[in-house]
């Protein structure tokens, strides 16, 4: 039973901020000393990275869902959470990153070529950090952001330099266990090739990669037999080799036809008609074999193909094959444009860009989008007034309000801000501070206030005193 898993669905999830601290400092003598509430620690990302131990998928497939540890609450004291740990998942060279709908995400090739597919979610501040001149003492502290979550799906396609290509037992197997070190498995019935081999080969100063395929038959295109679940092996190769069988037992095939059926599904799977190609006439050491490839070769020839007689069996024809191989691998490499250096490309936002946008539905709901307010309203506690009062303070501040205001909302319309799915809704008032108006200043506490001179305290004493005996002696009894 074969272990070699070549698409898999992955469930990842990245891991959440931890919450902030709302804590005040107080030691002997001085029970008020301000606030101390630590940061939240940052969620770990997921990320995907190619390492090249790494040949299938098969731990992913069966160990689908995959979660980052999360960020550690802040404490008292001024003690910033712990961070959450990165997730690294190692994938095969060559492996295609896509969502669920099949767009492409990320194609990862190349040892340490990483895509991150769960973003970590930011830490909450303590109360600590919330404060500022005009807001000494904040009695909350903002929430940890929720880690990133998708659902991807992992296709590897073999990054190889030559594919070998052809119908069942057409001799792939053995021509690739003696060009390479590889050690497929060969019988002598069809299919005995079940996963793509994989084998290196030098010939000269030249090292290259050359794979075999999966044997192909009419139809493979359409999902007959094993061929389109291993096409996608090919599409890295840079050279296409047709390996034809010249002593087949069927009477009905012939290297000719086979070479026509194995081309028209190529050409039906598609994106491979500007790759080189080169045909093998295998199993030369048969007496019939060699006869039927002397016959058809100029035939080929005439179509422009490069031929070569081989038997894996006897080692006949193997050197001259594999320098021809080297030659238009490298001629392929030459090809390919060179790899700029990386460069930093900066992307401005545009001057009246506001970073939010405020849309009325068909409902009559006004909906706010943009990635700072939901934010905003993911960090807040809206189980705490001034937490809310904060959020509405800084809705104000980016302009959220004059916003819905242009765009005709009106007192008591309903707001939601965020996508349908996780939406926080109310009810807006323009002069509205979210249930905070009875705490005075946001964050003020008059205890933490800078204390007054003896002289000043003495006639603030004095003066509610002569208040006092005022209302009493104009206090009239019934």
């Amino acid at each position: 039973m074969t272990t070699f898993v070549d698409r898999v669905e992955l469930h990842v999830a990245a891991g959440s901020g931890g919450h902030g601290c709302a804590s005040v400092h107080r030691e002997k003598f001085k029970p008020l000393g301000g606030p101390d509430g630590g940061n939240g620690g940052r969620g770990g990302d997921v990320m995907l990275v190619v390492d090249q131990s790494v040949t299938t998928l098969l731990d992913y497939h069966h160990s689908p869902h995959r979660k980052a540890t999360s960020g550690k609450p802040g404490e008292g004291g001024n003690r910033s959470g712990k961070d959450g740990q990165d997730l690294i998942l190692p994938v095969p060279d060559g492996t295609v990153v896509l969502d669920k709908a099949g767009n492409v995400l990320a194609d990862l090739v190349g040892h340490g070529t990483s895509y991150v597919a769960g973003e970590g979610g930011r830490g909450g501040l303590g109360n600590a950090a919330l404060s500022s001149a005009r807001r000494k003492a904040p009695g909350f502290a903002l929430l940890g952001v929720p880690g990133g979550f998708q659902d991807i799906v992992l296709e590897l396609k073999t990054v190889a330099d030559v594919a070998l290509v052809g119908y069942p037992s057409a001799g792939k197997s053995s021509l690739i266990s003696v060009l390479s070190a590889a050690k497929p498995k060969i019988a002598d019935y069809p299919f005995t090739t079940l996963v793509p081999n994989l084998g290196v080969v030098t010939a000269g100063e030249n090292v290259y990669t050359i794979a075999d395929v999966p044997g192909l038959i009419p139809g493979a295109s359409q999902g007959k037999g094993l061929g389109l679940e291993f096409l996608r092996h090919v599409e890295r190769c840079s050279v296409l080799v047709h390996v034809l069988d010249t002593a087949t037992l069927e009477s009905e095939r012939d290297p000719i036809s086979d070479l026509d059926i194995i081309e028209e599904e190529l050409k039906q799977y598609g994106g491979l008609g500007n790759r080189p190609r080169m045909v093998v006439l295998n199993k030369i050491d048969v007496p019939d074999g060699k006869d039927l490839a002397e016959m058809v070769r100029p035939d080929l020839e005439r179509r422009g193909y490069r031929v070569f007689e081989v038997s894996a069996v006897a080692h006949m024809g193997l050197k001259e094959l594999s320098f021809a191989l080297a030659e238009v691998v490298a001629e392929a490499r030459a090809a390919k444009p060179k790899e700029e250096a990386t460069r930093i490309v900066i992307r401005p936002k545009a001057v009246d860009d506001a970073g939010f946008t405020v849309v009325q539905e068909e409902d009559g709901l006004f909906r706010v989008r943009g990635e700072k307010p939901e934010r905003w309203v993911r960090q807040t506690d809206f189980s705490n007034d001034e937490a809310v009062g904060y959020l509405a303070d800084r809705l104000a501040r980016l302009g959220v309000e004059e916003k819905l205001m242009k765009v005709g909302a009106h007192s008591g319309d309903g707001v939601a801000i965020g996508p349908e799915e996780n939406a926080v809704v109310f009810d807006w008032e323009p002069t509205s501070m979210a249930g905070a108006e009875m705490l005075g200043r946001r964050g003020e506490d008059h205890r933490f206030e800078a204390p007054r001179p003896a002289t000043q305290r003495r006639r603030d004493k004095q003066a509610e005193r002569d208040e006092s005996q005022k209302e009493y002696d104009d206090f009239e009894p019934f």
